[in-house]
């Protein structure tokens, strides 16, 4: 069963956007893209929270989303949320199928 996982990572001053940037730059965000069980691992800047970067992080199982928190990524995602001071709100998703009133709206 797969886990999908939105972080919204807020700071100050565009401290969440450098966050991000330093994931990406630094090879971390990448080698996390390449752990077994990864299927997602995307940031996106909302257009109403300039101050707001939402990450979408999808994982195969619950098993290789504990595999990820052990990592030693975790371990840089924990100091660079320090650096740059930067709180962090969850939402944790398992996909079920859409309703078929919902499919419509789908094209």
């Amino acid at each position: 069963m797969s886990i999908t996982v939105n972080l919204y990572y807020t700071g100050k001053n565009g401290a969440a956007k450098r966050f991000a940037e330093e994931m990406e730059y630094s090879g971390t965000a990448q080698a996390i893209r390449d752990k077994s069980g990864n299927a997602r691992y995307e940031y996106f800047l909302p257009v109403s929270d300039p101050e707001t970067v939402l990450l979408i992080d999808s994982w195969k199982d619950q098993t290789a989303l504990d595999a990820h928190h052990a990592s030693p990524e975790m371990q840089t995602i924990l100091s660079l949320r320090e650096k740059y001071g930067l709180s962090v709100r969850t939402e944790r998703f398992i996909p079920e199928p859409l309703p078929e009133n919902d499919e419509k709206f789908i094209k």
